[in-house]
């Protein structure tokens, strides 16, 4: 049996979309982030850390497994599976990349323009436009990338997809719009369609409608 602890979070989504796509059971537990339910002592017992996303895998080869790290997640989930990651060569380094920048880039920019956008603006306008200006040119690296792919790592969707996907799916904390990356919106408008990352999407969403 495998567990979630989660919320409708950009990284909370990644992990939901990806165990609706590799087709695992699994039961979904709301931590309300917006209530600091993420301090409680048996949240920060799964996670010192304090954040979500955290699994649990009760069927671990070994033992219980508790994990957490959205990215340490998705690579978990394919290796359980033998899917959306694959197993040697230049195709499975590539996916590597793309989940190394997604975590060193993309998603700190998206994350601190969101957060100085909303709850500095009036005092840390230099900050506002730093991280605007980075989460903006990230974008524009994507965007590069899906100029000659159809997928970030090439030609198969995979877990570096659905890392991606996660921020861009909340990409209006940041204030961030497709409008100039014409090869980020043509392929976010190809993964949000497919039937499992909307059904992870739900299953995050509903967490919201029930905290």
């Amino acid at each position: 049996m495998i567990e979630v602890y989660a919320f409708a979070t950009p990284n909370s989504v990644k992990v939901t979309i990806a165990l609706e796509e590799l087709d695992l059971a699994y039961a979904l537990h709301g931590i309300n982030i917006r209530q600091g339910e993420q301090g409680t002592t048996s949240f920060t017992t799964l996670n010192p850390n304090q954040k979500v996303p955290v699994l649990v895998d009760h069927d671990a080869r070994d033992e219980k497994l508790v994990l957490t790290e959205s990215a340490a997640i998705l690579v978990y989930l394919a290796g359980k599976t033998g899917r959306l990651l694959p197993a040697t060569g230049a195709e499975r380094a590539r996916v590597f990349e793309q989940l190394f920048f997604h975590a060193s880039a993309l998603s700190p920019a998206f994350g601190q323009a969101g957060f100085f956008r909303r709850f500095a603006s009036e005092t840390l306008p230099l900050a506002i436009e730093r991280f605007d200006n980075e989460a903006r040119r990230v974008l524009g690296v994507l965007d590069g990338v899906l100029a000659h792919r159809d997928f970030v790592a090439g030609d198969a969707f995979s877990i570096a997809d659905i890392a991606h996907f996660g921020w861009l799916w909340r990409r209006s904390f940041p204030g961030i719009a497709l409008d100039r990356t014409p090869h980020v919106a043509r392929w976010y408008e190809q993964i949000a369609a497919r039937p499992g990352v909307q059904r992870g999407i739900d299953r995050v969403e509903a967490l919201t409608a029930r905290n």
